[in-house]
């Protein structure tokens, strides 16, 4: 049995390569199994769409307990659904506190800073009583899997671009480019490379429909409000950035586009291939990349930007150099956790290679069968696995697609392995609800620019 803040808990499966782990999940249950105080919380988000959840804190006495899970809780909620305003009814002297957090140079500076970026309005920690608490209004939107027609979809990553035509849900035409769009301080590069993209795929076509676009960043209808495509360009030109898929759409007609996360694309190719909604998808690359459909079919309209979210309480836990925050996911579904953990089985990779060199590294001494190197994968596997029991909270879940480079060869399959084991001993209700795999053939020739391609209702 362990203790944090004074809450006794303990897990079964600790990561061995970092027994110091605590998972948020594991430690809310037995933080809650004397918390009788209940609060709610309401986040909005564009076009009036408000998200409502509700828990309970411990009595006053537990107050530094208390804060931690209120304020892990809320930061939790705010990165998966994302929005303006968090509204919080109940436990009032904490709330009050958490609201001090979240101003300019407070401590989730960042989390406000960001948040007033993608809604361009100040975000605010509004406290109500329960008389003028709001209302859920949750409008999930069809989730593509429209294949009728002449389709262009585009796939917009870091380091290349994919395109596909696309009629009557058969591939014609499919490309892969290489190109640069983070290192662009000009916009036009940009905006040349996807009209090319949207060109070529027409010309394989006798006429185009609709166009289905997958792009990394976060979107407010088809505007990237934060994308890291363009980190570069100046923010005079921000105008421009927001319409740049619909002004590049123009130049092939009057035809509708609809733009969405990478990752919410991710999890509808999973659900397509799977014929299944309740679907997942987890890239894990650079970062944690996340999505999801629901059981019916359709996307959310949440953020999913897990990299953000908490996964581990521990006071010692990484820091992640952008969001300045503890403990949270990309630190453990990324490149960056392969990398963390190597000097712990005796892996020394030299400064001179990039992150990604550092991880091709680790995957060539997995290969060739290096005990400490595959030890890496099964720890993320454990991870994986305590943090689905935190995610399953939020997201009715069925199947969960892990996908990106750290997942593939067979690290990937140790990650898997050992994430299912942990399940089924720690978890049986969810092992016996939840399929967690990688991307089975099938996936993998849906493919993300068809996916994309699938997104517009004709």
């Amino acid at each position: 049995m362990m203790n944090y803040l004074g809450i006794s808990y303990d897990y079964k499966n600790k990561p061995s390569l970092e027994p110091e782990f605590i998972p948020f999940g594991v430690w809310a249950d037995a933080f809650l199994r004397e918390a009788k105080r209940p609060f709610k919380v309401a986040v909005e988000r564009d076009h009036g769409n408000i998200s409502v959840f509700s828990s309970f804190l411990r009595e006053e006495s537990c107050a530094e307990a208390n804060y931690r899970y209120m304020e892990r809780y809320v930061k939790f909620l705010l990165w998966s659904v994302g929005g303006f305003r968090v509204t919080i009814c109940g436990c009032e002297e904490t709330a009050k506190k958490l609201q001090a957090a979240y101003v300019p140079g407070g401590a989730r500076d960042f989390d406000w800073h960001f948040m007033n970026d993608i809604f361009e309005r100040g975000f605010e920690i509004v406290l109500s009583d329960e008389e003028h608490f709001p209302r859920a209004n949750e409008r999930p939107v069809a989730a593509g899997g429209h294949l009728d027609g002449c389709r262009i979809g585009f796939d917009a990553g870091g380091s290349d671009r994919k395109v596909s035509a696309v009629i009557d849900g058969e591939t014609v035409y499919s490309e892969e480019v290489v190109w640069f769009p983070k290192q662009s301080a000009d916009l036009s590069y940009q905006y040349n490379g996807i009209v090319e993209a949207f060109k070529t795929a027409a010309s394989k076509m006798p006429r185009v429909d609709a166009i289905g676009v997958s792009s990394a960043g976060t979107f407010v209808g088809n505007a990237p409000m934060v994308c890291s495509l363009f980190i570069k360009i100046p923010r005079e030109f921000r105008e421009d950035v927001k319409t740049i898929y619909d002004r590049a759409a123009r130049e092939i007609g009057d035809v509708p586009i609809v733009v969405a996360n990478d990752g919410d694309v991710t999890a509808l190719a999973g659900a397509m291939s799977l014929e299944s909604g309740a679907v997942m998808g987890i890239a894990m690359g650079t970062s944690e990349a996340a999505g999801y459909v629901n059981p019916e079919g359709k996307l959310l309209g949440w953020f999913n930007e897990l990299a953000f979210a908490p996964v581990d309480l521990q006071e010692q836990a990484t820091r992640d150099e952008w969001s300045g925050d503890l403990g949270v996911g990309c630190k453990y579904f990324s490149q960056d956790a392969v990398i963390r953990l190597a000097p712990r089985v005796g892996i020394t990779l030299s400064d001179r290679l990039s992150l990604a060199e550092k991880l091709k590294e680790v995957q060539k001494l997995a290969e060739a069968g290096h005990d400490g190197a595959r030890e890496i994968f099964r720890n993320i596997g454990v991870y994986l696995a305590h943090t689905l029991s935190l995610y399953a909270r939020y997201y009715d879940l069925r199947y969960l697609l892990v996908l990106g480079r750290v997942a593939s060869g067979v690290g990937g399959d140790l990650l898997i392995e050992e994430c299912n084991r942990v399940l089924r001993e720690e978890y049986p209700a969810l092992a016996e609800k939840i399929t967690v795999m990688l991307p089975d053939e099938k996936a993998r020739r849906v493919g993300q620019s068809i996916a994309a391609a699938s997104l517009p209702e004709l």
